[in-house]
């Protein structure tokens, strides 16, 4: 069954379950979800987004996708024009938030009022998308490879992300070299093994904190020497350390 068109109807605050699913489906309009708690998992067949609070991902039309929260979770979402698209982007892409967009994105999807105002709400808007044109896209994208045995080193690591087999013995798992499965990787993903690697225990680290796992809980369990070497990469990836996230306190621009 092909995934299903869903019509936007303007701002939106849907609430999630922890592990609650959105399943997959497409808009004819772009849409801009900012998660103000929870984590968002925006998952599509190239590949799967992990949206923190202090982060967006714009999601350009057409493009199939699903949703999946970690934590209780708040979906906060706009959606504009197949014309608006400021930053061109043809793939969902997790975006630096500026204060001033997250609070016009936080007032349009609170204040009630504001759907009978169209004039209001359209000037709104037109902040959002200038507030656009100035944010960062961030390469926290985590791309699904195509090769039979990328995806079942795939599969291994997701199912124990701290797994710290070498790409060598890796390779001796799904029959396949070091050198072979390290060109795939790059030719598919765009990325080396290691850097792919690092994205998948970003992802996973999200998602056990929104869960409410410890921060030396979450570092040991995707694969990190330690509390110090996890928080220095999160910090890097997310503009905050994972005990700021966890405690609901994540900036970051």
């Amino acid at each position: 069954m092909s995934p299903t068109c869903r019509t936007l109807h303007g701002p939106a605050r849907v609430p999630l379950a922890h592990q609650e699913r959105i399943e997959s489906h497409h808009h004819l309009e772009h849409q801009l979800v900012c998660p103000s708690r929870g984590v968002l998992e925006v998952a599509t067949p190239l590949g799967v987004w992990a949206v923190p609070p202090h982060r967006a991902v714009w999601i350009p039309a057409g493009v199939v996708h699903a949703h999946l929260a970690y934590g209780p979770t708040e979906l906060r979402a706009l959606s504009f024009a197949p014309q608006d698209n400021p930053l061109r982007l043809d793939r969902p892409t997790v975006l630096a938030v500026t204060p001033l967009l997250r609070e016009v994105v936080a007032c349009l999807t609170d204040d009630t009022e504001l759907i009978g105002d169209r004039r209001r709400r359209r000037n709104l808007e037109r902040v959002a998308l200038d507030q656009l044109r100035r944010v960062e896209p961030l390469g926290v994208c985590l791309p699904s490879p195509a090769d039979a045995r990328l995806r079942d080193i795939a599969r291994i690591l997701q199912e124990d992300p701290a797994d710290g087999r070498t790409l060598t013995e890796l390779g001796a798992a799904v029959g396949a070299s070091a050198r072979t499965l390290s060109r795939l990787f790059r030719g598919e993903t765009g990325m080396s093994f290691p850097q792919w690697r690092t994205q998948l225990r970003l992802h996973h680290a999200l998602t056990l904190l929104a869960s409410g796992g410890s921060v030396t809980a979450v570092a040991a369990a995707c694969g990190y020497s330690g509390p110090s070497a996890f928080i220095q990469s999160f910090r890097h990836a997310f503009g905050t350390t994972p005990g700021s996230y966890a405690a609901g306190g994540a900036g970051g621009a």
